[in-house]
């Protein structure tokens, strides 16, 4: 479901609704173009959790790249120690 800004003020009850019951997603639009959504809670944590995994495997990642340096020292540069 597309809403314009405009007239989700007069919407939003419907549109909550929608998105908490029927499970939609509804998409604010702006001059015809989406600038925001509202999601159930359980597409957020979808999302969450997909962000969650996106950063575990970056970390993993960057410990294996060569020429890391240890928390330790950049505590130190930092002051934080």
């Amino acid at each position: 479901m597309n809403v314009a800004v405009a007239k989700i003020r007069n919407n939003l009850a419907d549109a909550l609704n929608r998105v908490a019951y029927g499970g939609e997603r509804v998409v604010l639009e702006r001059r015809g173009k989406g600038i925001a959504a509202i999601v159930s809670m359980d597409d957020l944590a979808l999302l969450e959790r997909l962000e969650d995994e996106a950063d575990i495997k970056a970390a993993r990642k960057a410990r294996k790249e060569k020429g890391s340096i240890p928390l330790e020292k950049v505590k130190a540069r930092l002051g934080m120690e």
